[in-house]
């Protein structure tokens, strides 16, 4: 069995929960999760671990990501995207490019966004999308998010545009608030992922073309110091036993030969203890 984390650009119509399950099968595994749920309409970057490498995803950097989006103005739909039903429709003003920029760029820096009832956030332990599918309303606290860039351009009724925003940012709820302050309503057509952090979308595999060799260790997503270790202290690791480890950082990745071992965190001083192994 394969272990380890393999970039996948996920087609439209996929769920991540279905892509996880392609690949367990095709893998001979039940362990395979992902960072970073895409709805069914969206494409582009899905970050997969398989087997052991399952270990890993707490570690992986899951901070910004950058999208490309279609919005079509002049109608509203219950989830925000294609899938859902047209429940307003309005009429769409002139905009103009200098328009466009400025609502755009209203949108720059820290804000509050409530998410959607369409989504996978859970309330008593129960999925929004659920409760929304059975008509329930559920009163949801807004989040903190920030937009870093944003750029678009317009064609009749639909504004292309490309953002970078923190974790936890709804393109489809970003899109409604950009057709809002446009004086109208809309509905993204299109959602495409192209990074996450540092890692591109260009380096991904469609899934029907993950060949084994595509999966790797996966130390280079880790974001987190890394120490080196020699037999007798990677046995000690191996073993969960406290180490004593001359760093500044309070939470290092210990390797060995270029193989995981686990992760340690500092207790006292010098002492460091096992949060999780990696092997």
């Amino acid at each position: 069995m394969v272990n380890g984390i393999v970039l996948i650009d996920k087609e439209r119509g996929y769920t991540s929960r279905k892509v996880d399950n392609v690949l367990g099968k095709r893998f001979l595994t039940h362990s395979v999760g992902h960072l970073g749920t895409l709805d069914p309409f969206a494409t582009g970057l899905l970050i997969v671990a398989i087997g052991k490498g399952t270990k890993l995803l707490p570690y992986i950097e899951d901070g910004d990501k950058t999208y490309e989006a279609t919005l079509v103005l002049g109608k509203k739909t219950s989830t925000g995207d294609p899938e859902g039903e047209v429940i307003e429709e309005k009429e769409i003003p002139e905009i103009t490019k200098e328009k466009l920029d400025e609502v755009l760029a209203s949108f720059l820096g820290e804000s509050e966004q409530v998410p959607p009832m369409y989504s996978a956030i859970k309330i008593n332990g129960v999925p929004m999308y659920k409760a929304a599918r059975k008509g329930e309303v559920v009163e949801l606290k807004p989040r903190k998010i920030t937009v870093h860039e944003i750029s678009g351009s317009i064609e009749g009724n639909e504004i292309r545009f490309v953002a970078k925003v923190s974790k936890g940012t709804y393109i489809r709820v970003l899109g409604e608030d950009i057709a809002s302050k446009l004086g109208t309503v809309g509905f993204l057509s299109s959602l495409r992922r192209t990074s996450i952090g540092d890692i591109d979308v260009k380096d991904a595999k469609h899934i029907d073309d993950v060949l084994d060799e595509d999966i790797v260790e996966g130390t280079s997503f880790i974001n987190l110091p890394k120490l080196s270790l020699n037999e007798t202290a990677k046995a000690k690791a191996m073993n969960g036993v406290k180490l004593h480890l001359n760093t500044k950082h309070d939470k290092v990745l210990l390797v060995y030969e270029n193989s995981l071992v686990a992760v340690y965190v500092r207790k006292e001083e010098n002492v460091f203890v096992s949060e999780r192994g990696l092997f």
